[in-house]
């Protein structure tokens, strides 16, 4: 008997259960994305107009994706409802391609060490990370460089941006300079197309150069002069032609060198970017010294700084229409330096935890961490709870789903896949001897919707594996239900 036979019985158009992963689950994707919840999604959520932090800790399996993305689905839907009042959506899970700049900023000997890798690690690095994402996120959308950039929920309006005071393109222009990071373009290019779309221009930055050109002309003007006169006691002025060039550019480079000295001090403490100096500068020399008087770069080890930044963005992204900023923290398991140890993930997670920038105003982190790193948050010393205050966070310490609750996932998903006035039941698919009591308790022993989905896969296929199709049979044994539990529950176990 072939598996669509089965379901076909059952009025069911595709298996529901052969995907595990949230990330290519068409099933969820289409379907269960918006009206299938874990029992603690509204605590998670929260209220977009007033966002807040959240800490979750659930083991593999659990929906810690799932619940990413419908997070993400929230957001979009709250942005189209309010377009005045948007949140500005940040996906922080691309450990990679920050670890990775950090790691080279290391002294060799610790180059290869992923602990000391991690060790290093501290909040304004983090810190860096999140803005660069959300200023890569912002030139994107100012620039509509493709077509999802130009959704109503995400889109930049122009007379938005036509509202920006001078102040305020200058801060994002600093922004670019310090933390674009797109593979679409260079650093140099978007820079000069988002200077040209905020219409922002220096002219004091040219003065210097145009005053050295003058005087370059002019001292060439006078040498050709002196070398075609006769007059032998005007030599004595081709002295002059070299002092007259030091003098005329000589505020060029006084202002050249300390755009470097502040490009190189920018290089050496964003440790989380590829920055090059000699490029920076380039870019710093476009803002005059009193544009940048008093303006905080990432120019040092402090968190002061990004918080003085952060501040900066947040007040554009409010002109902008975004008065929150929401921060989506997944995935904290799968950068190469981790590679899924515990203590790791404990090195690259804990300096986040920091209640200064969790309880940010109109900023909300959602932390979406392994399970494993609930034993170290209960071991943690005092110092530790005082720094991170997650009693004051809205901490989800279980991540676990009731028998229930999977029963409920398991009915809404078989919905989703049948045959239109069609409501099939999962008690539906086993013989009597599998009452719904003994369904809900044996979905309850297998914790996560990934094991119960690997589970009902597995027991399918076994049980069309036993039958012919000139004699089918369309009910699930007990036998073959509790052996086949058995077989998950000790797999489940050894991982």
């Amino acid at each position: 008997m072939t598996e669509q036979e089965f379901l076909n019985h059952h009025q069911l158009t595709r298996n529901p259960f052969s995907d595990e992963d949230a990330q290519t689950d068409s099933v969820f994707r289409e379907f269960c994305i918006s009206g299938t919840f874990h029992p603690s999604w509204s605590k998670v959520v929260g209220d977009p107009k007033q966002p807040a932090t959240a800490v979750v800790f659930g083991p593999k399996g659990s929906g810690k994706t799932a619940m990413r993305l419908q997070l993400i689905k929230h957001v979009s839907q709250y942005n189209e409802q309010n377009p005045d009042r948007r949140v500005f959506l940040v996906e922080f899970d691309d450990f990679n391609s920050y670890l990775g700049p950090l790691q080279e900023h290391l002294p060799k000997r610790s180059q290869s060490s992923p602990d000391r890798v991690l060790q290093s690690l501290r909040l304004w690095d983090h810190m860096d990370a999140i803005l660069s994402e959300s200023v890569t996120q912002l030139v994107d959308r100012t620039l509509q460089t493709d077509a999802k950039n130009n959704v109503p929920s995400v889109a930049i309006r122009q007379d938005a941006i036509d509202r920006l005071d001078r102040g305020q393109r200058r801060d994002l222009l600093l922004l670019v300079a310090a933390y674009d990071r797109s593979k679409s373009g260079t650093l140099q290019d978007r820079f000069n197309a988002m200077r040209k779309r905020l219409r922002f221009l220096s002219p004091m930055t040219w003065l210097p150069v145009a005053i050295g050109s003058l005087f370059t002309i002019l001292s060439l003007w006078i040498s050709v002069l002196l070398y075609r006169s006769d007059a032998t006691w005007l030599a004595w002025l081709v002295w002059l032609v070299p002092i007259a060039l030091i003098a005329s550019w000589g505020f060029y480079s006084y202002l050249w060198i300390r755009r470097q000295l502040l490009a190189m001090r920018v290089c050496r403490n964003l440790k989380v970017l590829q920055r090059d100096h000699g490029q920076l500068r380039q870019l710093l020399m476009q803002f005059s010294d009193k544009e940048l008087n008093e303006q905080p770069l990432p120019a040092s080890q402090r968190s002061d700084d990004r918080y003085a930044l952060l501040e900066k963005l947040q007040l554009l992204l409010r002109s902008l229409g975004f008065p929150g900023m929401i921060v989506i923290v997944d995935r904290v398991d799968e950068p190469d330096l981790v590679n899924g140890q515990p203590e790791r993930m404990k090195q690259l997670v804990w300096p986040l935890l920091d209640n200064k920038l969790l309880k940010h105003e109109n900023f909300g982190i959602k932390l979406l961490l392994p399970s494993e790193l609930q034993y170290y948050v209960d071991r943690e010393t005092r110092e530790f709870h005082e720094r991170a205050r997650l009693d004051k966070q809205n901490v989800v310490a279980s991540f676990d789903w009731t028998g229930e609750a999977l029963y409920d996932l398991l009915a809404s998903r078989m919905r989703a896949c049948a045959t239109p006035q069609s409501t099939p039941s999962p008690r539906e698919l086993f013989e009597p001897e599998v009452t719904e009591q003994r369904l809900i308790t044996a979905l309850q022993s297998l914790h996560t919707p990934r094991n119960l989905f690997r589970f009902l896969y597995r027991l399918i296929t076994e049980h069309c594996k036993r039958y012919r199709s000139e004699a089918p049979k369309f009910k699930i044994s007990s036998d073959l239900f509790e052996s086949t539990l058995a077989v998950v529950q000790a797999e489940d176990r050894r991982q």
